[in-house]
C-alpha cells in the first residue's frame, strides 16, 4: 500500500508505524483496501521540498505537504466503483518536510503524532482527487480529513511532545 522514502533525513520506525497506521485507515475508509494502490510518500528536509515545490509548482518557498496524484478524481471514482485494478497502480506521491511538521505541531499546540498524520491524510485525499481551493472543496475535504483522525482517535487536544 506504501512505500515510505527519505530525503535528507535519517530512518525513523515511528514515523513509518504512524504513517502505516494512517494508510491503512485511508484505505479502509475509502474502500481500496482490496486495490493494488500504493502511495509513496517521502520524509524530507524544508530545503528539499522547496526544490520540489519550485519545480513542480512554480513557487520558490517550503511547504509541509506536497501531492502528486496519479488519476482524476472521476477517473479514479470509475475505477473504484468497478473495483478496475492493475498489478500495481500507483496512486501518487506525496512528500512531507519533517521540520516543518515538527513546527506545526508546536504552532498549533498538539502533537507531533496528530500532525504527522493529518498531513499523510491530507496528501491522500490530494491524491484521491479532492482539494480546497473553493470554500465547498475545504469543507468535503476536511470532512473526510477529520473522519479518518477521529477514528484513529488522533485529536487536537493533545499536546505537543517529543516524538520525533
Amino acid at each position: 500500500m506504501e512505500e515510505i522514502l527519505y530525503l535528507g533525513i535519517p530512518e525513523n520506525k515511528t514515523f513509518e508505524e504512524t504513517i502505516q497506521k494512517v494508510v491503512n485507515q485511508c484505505f479502509q475508509t475509502e474502500q481500496i483496501q482490496d486495490s493494488k494502490l500504493i502511495i509513496t510518500i517521502t520524509l524530507t528536509t524544508p530545503e528539499e521540498i522547496q526544490k520540489l515545490n519550485q519545480t513542480y509548482r512554480g513557487i520558490d518557498k517550503a511547504t509541509d505537504v506536497l501531492s502528486f496524484p496519479m488519476f482524476e478524481r472521476e477517473e479514479l471514482t470509475q475505477k473504484i466503483k468497478e473495483h478496475k485494478w492493475n498489478n500495481e497502480d500507483i496512486l501518487g506521491d506525496i512528500i512531507i518536510s519533517i521540520e516543518q511538521v515538527k513546527a506545526q505541531a508546536i504552532e498549533y499546540g498538539h502533537s507531533f503524532e496528530r500532525e504527522l498524520s493529518y498531513m499523510v491524510v491530507h496528501g491522500f485525499y490530494h491524491l484521491m482527487g479532492y482539494d480546497h481551493m473553493t470554500e465547498e472543496e475545504k469543507s468535503e475535504m476536511r470532512k473526510k480529513e477529520d473522519q479518518i483522525l477521529t477514528t484513529l482517535g488522533v485529536t487536537r487536544e493533545k499536546k505537543a511532545d517529543t516524538n520525533e
